[in-house]
């Protein structure tokens, strides 16, 4: 496989016909090595428009939300909470590594939840090879985070949940923005909240997608008659 030309056919056929036209992403896509943050069975999918399996089988990692999402999905939502120089990112889920790595890319300092430890250590090392230093993966559910170091200027959900709980929004500064993939199959909206001042948040949901979900978020009740 011509690894230069498939990542060029990735931008090119998958991420701007998604209406993904930041130059500085697209930028970010093509310096990043996104088949560094594969795992090694997976290596020939690296550039393939679907979820790659980061542990076990295919429907395992799907179903627990173990898995790298489709390039054109992580490259919209990258160019959606529209990170500056000088912000201080949340990410909930790093999986790989892959979308904290085009995050510090653009931002001053990236925290990373991960639930899993094997994903977790993964995803470290996949950081530290790619030379990335401003990025830190911690053990968390990100489900329920502490708010130890203050707010944060945008938080990245890199999964689905089926509403966005109120303590991620506290820990957004002010002007600060949430993404998320919010909703059920087979429809879900990716969501973009900015916190207006102490008690105002603005939502706008701007496209429509599917996502694995992250673990331990909660589930609206369903009512069974």
């Amino acid at each position: 496989m011509n690894i230069e030309q498939a990542r060029f056919n990735m931008v090119e056929q998958q991420i701007r016909p998604w209406n993904v036209s930041d130059p500085s992403v697209l930028e970010l896509l093509s310096s990043v090595k996104r088949e560094d943050f594969v795992p090694a069975a997976h290596k020939g999918l690296a550039f393939a428009d679907l979820e790659i399996p980061l542990q076990g089988s295919h429907d395992d990692a799907l179903r627990l939300g173990q898995c790298m999402l489709a390039p054109r999905l992580e490259a919209r939502m990258l160019q959606d909470v529209a990170v500056q120089a000088h912000e201080t990112v949340l990410e909930i889920g790093t999986g790989s590594g892959y979308m904290a790595a085009l995050l510090a890319r653009k931002a001053r300092r990236v925290v990373s939840l991960e639930i899993n430890p094997e994903l977790a250590t993964m995803a470290r090392n996949n950081l530290r090879n790619a030379g990335i230093t401003n990025a830190e993966v911690r053990l968390a559910d990100g489900a329920q985070p502490t708010p130890a170091e203050g707010q944060y200027d945008a938080i990245v959900l890199s999964g689905s949940v089926a509403e966005i709980p109120d303590t991620l929004l506290s820990l957004l500064a002010i002007g600060g923005r949430l993404i998320a993939i919010v909703g059920d199959e087979p429809v879900m909206r990716t969501t973009i909240v900015t916190r207006t001042n102490e008690t105002t948040f603005r939502s706008v949901q701007s496209w429509d997608t599917l996502a694995p979900r992250l673990q331990h978020f909660p589930e609206p009740s369903r009512f069974r008659f």
